[in-house]
């Protein structure tokens, strides 16, 4: 009976073997965060020797858990090493192209992995599939031909509540914060994410993720303080208003994925303008720049900063709002309820999957009445069968809603055509010529171009079809991040070192009443609400006006750069930072206080 317990010697070589793997699939795993540089690797294991040993015991643990499970230990082993390895190359891919590391709420959009593919295609070259799959090929046949290793049921019993229970312990610790785990040198910097997994490696970094709030309690927050902060700005005047429309006007925003200016980019020339219409329509509508908090992707945090009036500013790096918290919740006030409760109808528009960053479940809580989505949308225009809804049957879709709706209506659109990958020939022939990029970027940068252009298109067709619309209407368009273009393009252009040109996008308001035609500067997403309300003549609740106070100070809030209309702000002055500490708690009491503010400043 008691050799029922007693490992084998085969089976105290297979223990060394997945211990010997778990410090290789850490190995691994550190130098995802590390832009797979080997040597930076080793420099990191000789600063933090404790936490690669603690994490290479983790990943033995893993590896044994699923050896045990599965009758073959072999297979368990490798099917762990290579989901563990996938996650290493999510969080490579992720940080190459958006700067920012693999987080846990990322692996909510694994329910849409059919879209998701779609999304990717073209990330991933052709020769590393083929090399993976002969990599897979290969481990199949070692598994068919290495001598079988049989465990008796109740060692197999005694690994499993062994690797669970350690797994679950450091887990814990690391969660908890316990004094073991500051021993090892662990320590998170969730304000800085990519420094965080840099630092603390991918498993500490992406395991400590786990317990992380939007963000952190600010100092003073209490009701008193809420009420004391509703009083202020409740007794300011509303901001004096354009000519306003004689009835309630049809208010759009129109955030178009991955949009901005290419013609900025400093070194290259291209052999028409693409955006001829935005340049000429600015000349006579408010146009300028929005500061987006994202740089290639995470584009629900953009629309999260318009929609609520929150700006990203103040919530830890690497939050996403949509899938942490705002899915838990019963209601958020948004610039969509708060028209609601003016008469209005708000309707959502994004011609993809519904579901994407919940949106699905997020839109009804912040107040929207219906929302429609590319299996709802009657008509679709494509310019390929592989192309995206294209900008011009979103932008029609938009008007249809207009002409039927007898109500004055508050529609968000969030379009698709310009998402990556940028594949030669998917929406057309490309028109537009660019010389000064590296022959390698050619194909990519031309198209992206032209995708530019066919939205230039679009804005020219809405544009004109404003005016044969009965009830008056404001448009607001911006673009919600820079594409995710290879870095060559941007390193070319001298932009590595400008955290504010890799986030400043096209911002053009449009209506079919007058609007007038003061440049807007540069002016982040939380702040668009506000000046709408200015444009069209309508009261302003006491969150609009801290929101209006904020924009004349600094207008471009992001924790990349402040902007202010004179350019890049240094530091803040007192004053500033007073008014920052007002909104802190504000932003603060309605996403994970007491939400005092809902009933004191909307």
């Amino acid at each position: 009976m008691r050799q029922l317990f007693i490992p084998t010697k085969r089976t105290g070589i297979l223990l060394l073997s997945l211990l010997f793997g778990g410090f290789v699939l850490n190995f691994i795993m550190q130098a995802a965060s590390l832009d797979m540089n080997v040597t930076s690797v080793f420099n990191w294991i000789s600063e933090h020797a404790w936490l690669y040993v603690f994490g290479g015991v983790f990943f033995f643990c893993v590896l044994l858990l699923f050896a045990s499970l599965l009758p073959n230990v072999y297979t368990g082993a490798v099917i762990a090493f290579l989901v563990c390895v996938l996650l290493g190359i999510a969080d490579y891919k992720k940080l190459s192209t958006t700067g920012e590391p693999l987080f846990p709420w990322d692996l909510m959009q694994l329910k849409n992995a059919q879209e998701m593919s779609r999304i990717t295609k073209g990330m991933i070259s052709p020769l590393a599939i083929v090399i993976s799959v002969l990599i897979i090929i290969g481990l199949i046949y070692l598994i068919l031909k290495l001598p079988k290793i049989r465990i008796s049921l109740p060692l197999r019993g005694i690994f499993i509540a062994v690797s669970l229970i350690l797994t679950f312990l450091f887990v814990q610790m690391l969660t908890t914060q316990h004094k073991i785990i500051k021993k090892i040198q662990y320590q998170p910097v969730y304000w800085n994410q990519k420094v965080n997994y840099a630092n603390n490696g991918l498993l500490f970094a992406f395991t400590g993720n786990l317990r992380q709030n939007l963000m952190e309690k600010p100092e003073g927050y209490s009701k008193s303080a809420i009420e004391e902060i509703a009083k202020k700005y409740a007794a300011l005047p509303d901001p004096a208003a354009t000519k306003s429309p004689a009835e309630q006007p049809n208010i759009v925003f129109m955030m178009d994925e991955a949009f901005f200016d290419p013609t900025r980019l400093t070194g290259i020339k291209l052999s028409e303008d693409p955006l001829s219409f935005i340049h000429e329509k600015e000349k006579s509508s408010p146009g300028g720049f929005l500061l987006s908090p994202e740089f290639g992707g995470n584009t629900a945090n953009v629309e999260f900063e318009a929609l609520t009036g929150m700006s990203m500013y103040f919530l830890n790096g690497g939050s996403i709002p949509y899938q942490q918290r705002i899915v838990k919740m019963s209601s958020l006030p948004s610039i969509a309820s708060i028209l609601k409760d003016r008469g209005y109808q708000a309707l959502a528009l994004h011609p993809f999957d519904k579901t994407f960053y919940n949106r699905n479940q997020v839109y009804p809580i912040m107040g929207f009445d219906r929302f429609t989505g590319e299996k709802d949308m009657k008509q679709i225009e494509r310019m390929s069968p592989d192309a995206y809804v294209s900008d011009m049957s979103a932008v029609k879709e938009v008007l249809k809603e207009l002409k039927e709706s007898e109500k004055p209506t508050f529609l968000h659109l969030v379009t698709m055509q310009n998402h990556f990958p940028f594949t030669k020939g998917v929406n057309g022939p490309n028109t537009v010529t660019a010389e000064g990029v590296d022959a390698q970027y050619k194909n990519e940068l031309e198209t992206y171009v032209q995708d530019t252009k066919l939205t230039d298109q679009a804005l020219a067709y809405l544009s004109e079809e404003l005016k044969s619309l009965k009830r008056p209407t404001i448009v607001v368009f911006w673009g919600d991040h820079l594409p995710a273009l290879s870095g060559g393009i941007y390193t070319k252009a001298g932009w590595d070192t400008n955290p504010r040109l890799k986030h400043e996008t096209k911002l053009l308001y449009m209506a079919n009443f007058d609007i007038g035609k003061d440049p807007l500067g540069t002016v982040s997403p939380a702040f668009l609400g506000p000046s709408v309300f200015q444009l069209t003549g309508q009261d302003l609740p006491t969150y609009y006006k801290l929101l209006a106070k904020v924009k004349e100070e600094i207008p471009g809030l992001s924790k990349n750069v402040l902007v202010n209309e004179s350019g890049v702000l240094p530091k803040l002055t007192e004053q500033q930072q007073a008014l920052l500490n007002d909104y802190r708690l504000v932003v603060y009491d309605i996403l994970a206080g007491q939400n005092y503010s809902k009933s004191l400043m909307f």
